[in-house]
């Protein structure tokens, strides 16, 4: 056995599955122009819309505003006569 060759441990035979990917993301810092650094965030509802859910991020230190985010959802749509 060459001490030199790299050990690699051997392989399942079980197919591979494709790893779940993300559905969605959540911003937990963000850069702040006020504060000139990265810096934690809040997420705080804006809009309730047909479509989803829009939400703002602040920085947790200033509130400032940096940015916003849609949460797409489908829901059934009720007009009040």
């Amino acid at each position: 056995m060459n001490p030199m060759k790299a050990y690699k441990p051997p392989q399942a035979n079980s197919p591979k599955k494709p790893q779940a990917s993300y559905e969605q993301f959540e911003a937990s810092s963000l850069f702040c122009p006020r504060c000139r650094q990265a810096m934690p965030v809040r997420k705080r509802l804006l809009l309730i819309l047909p479509d989803g859910d829009k939400y703002e991020y602040l920085c947790a230190y200033c509130s400032h505003s940096l940015g916003t985010k849609m949460d797409y959802e489908e829901r059934e749509v009720r007009l009040l006569v």
